[in-house]
């Protein structure tokens, strides 16, 4: 039953001082606002939560509100014990009913039984927490693949159906209007989510509610039923919501329900951290909250107290290059933290290169006093993180792997190497070494969910790329050893498996940027910072469909929120080939354009032994050139180009013949920037030409008469 409605109240003398001792004014004036609509913006690192509980604090204390007639709600179980336990060390809830803080699903759950036998009636219900099974029987029926990969998608995908409002019946033109990424064609999939809606109906013991379920009752039983919205908006008269956000339409359809009529209620948020647009949520109801309140109190957060103003003032270039209506909204941090050092920036050659460098600098910090738990290197998807396993495994780094599991442990990298094993114990096994493994590797993965173009849905693109990531780590071992074969593969495997420590409370921690959010650490080490990565590939479009603008933004968001998790340390890096040796055409991240100093050694870290020869300066303004673009160009990319766009015409055509001729991919002939280059310096000899990198004594041999012939046809 609902707990009986508590009164005794603490006194407010002497409670003002408490409520309000450390905040600074913009916290106070939060605290302090009456009640009513209060919309709190509060950005990264100011101490939202100490706000919000204080807030609540002085209502109580006030004589506002009893604590029992609070109820916060936030996203997880460890926001809302911190926030309860906050309460009570302010004396909030120490006699009588306390302030409930809860998830979304966890108030609507306990409302939801209380309440049920009023609305319904006899009829039982049972909560399916996992409808894995459910929804693997509603892909059959359709005639849809039922495994682990696919019908995890399909759950996700009804799941954001359900937290948007959209029924079976509106999926497919929503799927289009949201560009969703459907795990399947999207009239399929809406006969899915029918087919799933019916067969919980059907349950022996009743009906059978998911977790959004649960919300969608709750709000239909306080909009239909006056005596429940009676009872309930009695008991309750203060709401609170810490991470706005992040509210689905389905979560504010039931803030409605609650609020009824009323305005009494505090919003926390902070636009420019909304980052799961692919759960449902939408900063929109935050950003239009003072339209649907007029007589709102907006108090805006902005001093920063995590990191250091050399962070706090890279975090606002990033998001200040933000486009779109949430940019308009965005928030100025000012770091409070004593000066630090400045941001780093570094490139390398490829990805075990990047990892040794990153496991390198992790234990000089280690060394210097700072603890392995205060450290964390952050990616944005979770097959990244092998080749960081492998290099702190190296250096006998502890670490562990957050919101995850370690790469030699998941279910699909598992599945490959028992594949891997079975094909090696055939008769008719050929043996195959070199490029032959790496076909015969990526042959036995096929039937996995390898394939060559990267799938629709976020589980299968997850399996694929810890797959992809395998074959590439058989390239790397196959041109470092080219006797490897199955047999020597499988044990290399096994011994990488075998040396991986477990995970441990102090180790260094490994972690997605969506798994980082809400954490902190004093040394953030930002990697792979690459288009195609961060931004992920699937928001960049391709010829037939273009970009995804808004994807592109939420990306940018992503960033915005791995940079602020760092307090004190901070290094971005990318690699430009996967593998040793690997073509280097991997670009660094857009996100970074305008972000890396001139003076940056980024270009640099990779070799550390030539970082004495003399760099390479701009042929326009004088500058030491910074990156391996503008290295290929001869020039700063902010410089002006000379291009001779008659001379780069011809060079792509006679590139486009050649490729053809030679049956090759364009960019195994020359790369666009190198191209460009050529037209820009309009080299007449083979001096001249050698001199622009990535034009070598083979490719010369190769290319060199042409290119030439073309170049000074052009200059007479």
């Amino acid at each position: 039953m609902m707990e009986a409605m508590s009164v005794d109240v603490p006194a407010e003398s002497g409670s003002r001082s408490r409520t309000l001792e450390g905040l600074d004014p913009q916290q106070s004036a939060a605290v302090l606002a009456p009640r009513g609509p209060v919309c709190v913006l509060a950005g990264a690192g100011t101490g939202k939560t100490r706000t919000i509980t204080r807030r609540i604090a002085h209502l109580v204390a006030a004589g506002h509100v009893a604590p029992g007639q609070v109820l916060a709600v936030t996203f997880t179980a460890r926001a809302a014990g911190e926030m309860r336990g906050r309460l009570r060390s302010l004396g909030i809830g120490e006699t009588g009913a306390a302030v409930q803080a809860r998830t979304f699903h966890a108030a609507a759950l306990r409302q939801l039984r209380y309440f049920w036998p009023q609305v319904v009636g006899d009829t039982p219900w049972q909560l399916l927490d996992r409808k894995f099974q459910a929804v693997g029987n509603a892909a059959n029926r359709v005639g849809l693949a039922t495994d682990r990969d696919t019908v995890r998608d399909l759950a996700s995908e009804i799941e954001w159906a359900k937290a948007s409002l959209v029924g079976p019946e509106d999926y497919p033109s929503a799927a289009a209007r949201f560009h969703r990424d459907s795990p399947d064609d999207p009239e399929k999939v809406a006969q899915v989510y029918a087919a799933y809606e019916q067969l919980k109906t059907r349950g022996e013991d009743g009906m059978l509610l998911d977790f959004d379920d649960l919300l969608l009752h709750t709000a239909a039983a306080l909009e239909n039923s006056p005596a429940v919205a009676e009872e309930f908006r009695d008991r309750y008269r203060c709401f609170v919501v810490d991470e706005y956000q992040d509210v689905t339409p389905l979560q504010q359809r039931v803030l409605d329900a609650w609020l009824g009529e009323r305005d009494d209620l505090t919003v926390v948020g902070d636009a420019n951290q909304t980052i799961y647009s692919f759960t449902g949520a939408t900063p929109k109801f935050l950003l239009d909250f003072s339209r649907t309140y007029p007589d709102a109190t907006v108090v805006r957060l902005e001093r920063d107290y995590r990191s250091t103003p050399e962070v706090v003032s890279l975090a606002n270039r990033v998001i200040g290059a933000a486009r779109g209506r949430i940019a308009g909204t965005r928030l100025q941090l000012v770091g409070q933290r004593a000066s630090g050092p400045e941001p780093s920036f570094a490139e390398y050659d490829d990805e075990p290169t990047e990892a040794a460098a990153v496991a390198r600098a992790i234990e000089r910090l280690i060394a210097g006093g700072v603890p392995a738990a205060e450290i964390a290197v952050l990616y944005r998807i979770n097959a990244q993180s092998e080749a960081f396993e492998e290099a702190l495994t190296q250096r006998e780094i502890p670490y562990q792997v957050r919101g995850g599991e370690g790469f030699f442990q998941r279910t699909e990298v598992r599945q490959a190497i028992s594949a891997l094993q079975q094909a090696a114990r055939r008769d008719d096994l050929p043996d195959a070494v070199g490029t032959e493994l790496v076909t015969l590797v990526r042959a036995v993965l096929a039937p996995l969910g390898l394939s060559d173009t990267e799938p629709a849905g976020a589980q299968a693109r997850e399996r694929w790329a810890s797959l992809r990531a395998l074959v590439e780590l058989t390239v790397e071992l196959a041109d470092r050893d080219t006797t490897l074969g199955v047999a020597e593969l499988l044990r290399e495997l096994s011994a990488r498996a075998e040396a991986r420590h477990p995970p441990v409370v102090q180790g260094v921690t490994l972690a997605s940027l969506h798994a980082a959010k809400g954490l902190e650490w004093d040394a953030v080490f930002l990697v792979g910072a690459v288009d195609g990565t961060l931004p992920i590939a699937h928001v960049l479009g391709d010829a037939s469909s273009g970009p995804d603008e808004a994807g592109i933004e939420e990306e940018r968001r992503l960033l915005y929120v791995g940079v602020t998790r760092a307090r004190e340390h901070l290094q971005l890096s990318w690699a430009l080939a996967r593998n040793p040796g690997g073509r280097r055409g991997r670009r660094r991240s857009r996100f970074l354009a305008g972000l890396v100093p001139e003076d940056s050694p980024a270009s640099l870290v990779a070799a550390p032994k030539k970082a004495s020869r003399s760099r390479p300066r701009c042929r326009v303004c004088g500058k030491a050139l910074i990156g391996s673009t503008a290295t290929m160009l001869g020039r700063c990319e902010s410089c002006p180009s000379n291009v001779d766009d008659a001379l780069l015409v011809d060079l792509k055509e006679w590139r486009r013949e050649t490729s053809r001729e030679l049956k090759v991919p364009a960019y195994v002939v020359f790369s666009d920037n190198t191209l460009l280059a050529i037209a820009e310096q309009c080299p007449r000899d083979d001096a001249a030409l050698v001199a622009i990198p990535g034009i070598g004594p083979k490719k010369l041999a190769t290319y060199g008469e042409a290119v030439l012939d073309i170049t000074r046809r052009r200059a007479d």
